[in-house]
């Protein structure tokens, strides 16, 4: 279908059932294990990586639905998929903030840190809200466009938060760099008696953020190009650079579960001996 100046266009190609079935099935079956983990572990402050990682699934159930409307889309399931899928991430990047957090506290890093460790959780989450909302603006701005314009202003605003998000992050990990490598020239007297692999932890942590960083490069990339761009009328993009690398992150938490190195009684007055034990 023809782009034209006067209306917006829902898809550039008609979405793969195929593909979207596929990513269904993957990332449920990581959400459902990430909800046990989380109950049975109660590491409550990773519910916001749990409601992004429903929002996955839930996302692509919308472009599957779409992928039966070729070409009369309804506006519905793309309403889905546009805003699930481009704000699952943006919640991933908030428990990734607390866990560099717990992980400051739990080998008494603080000095250690460019940001305090009661600073740097709330520091980077309000810029992850403030990523969110304007996120989720333009998302909203996009669904209900009734014109090119109309479609112009939501991708501005989308483009907006999508640059919050990345200049925020990497701010996030080069506080983690530059922790991890002031510890491992000094290390902290706790971190000696410490039998949890933390560090273990921070390559996690450097893992995850380079995922969502190059899905977020990817996503600016995306929208700056418009509607002329491969990378919008191109699908398999969105599955290479956002469903693939958002599905390793969730696996990645599958397997290295932070459970597995903060439990919540230390953080709260524990012995370390408890911590070392985690909730596993």
């Amino acid at each position: 279908m023809a782009d034209s100046p006067q209306k917006f266009v829902l898809y550039h190609y008609t979405p793969s059932l195929a593909a979207a079935v596929i990513f269904i099935v993957l990332f449920f079956a990581t959400a459902i294990l990430h909800s046990f983990q989380l109950f049975k572990n109660r590491t409550w402050y990773f519910i916001p990586f749990l409601i992004g990682g429903f929002f996955e699934p839930i996302g692509y159930i919308g472009r599957a639905i779409s992928s039966k409307e070729s070409p009369n889309w309804t506006i519905g399931p793309y309403i889905c998929q546009s805003l699930l899928i481009l704000l699952a991430p943006t919640l991933f990047a908030a428990s990734i903030y607390m866990i560099l957090g717990r992980i400051i506290r739990l080998t008494d890093g603080d000095e250690y840190s460019p940001i305090r460790a009661r600073w740097l959780t709330k520091v980077f989450v309000a810029g992850d809200v403030l990523s969110f909302l304007a996120q989720s603006g333009g998302g909203g701005m996009l669904s209900q466009a009734k014109t090119a314009d109309d479609q112009k202003r939501g991708t501005n605003i989308i483009t907006g938060g999508l640059f919050i998000q990345v200049i925020f992050f990497g701010c996030f990990m080069v506080v983690s760099v530059i922790f991890h490598t002031r510890m491992a020239r000094a290390p902290a007297a706790r971190s000696f008696s410490l039998q949890v692999p933390w560090q273990k932890y921070l390559f996690v942590l450097y893992a995850a953020s380079t995922f969502i960083m190059v899905r977020s490069v990817f996503r600016i990339a995306e929208y700056l190009q418009g509607n002329d761009g491969s990378l919008l009328q191109t699908e398999t993009y969105l599955y290479l650079f956002d469903a693939t690398l958002m599905f390793l992150t969730m696996v990645l938490f599958n397997v290295f579960h932070p459970s597995k190195t903060i439990s919540y009684e230390y953080l709260y007055g524990e012995s370390v001996g408890m911590a070392s034990r985690g909730l596993e």
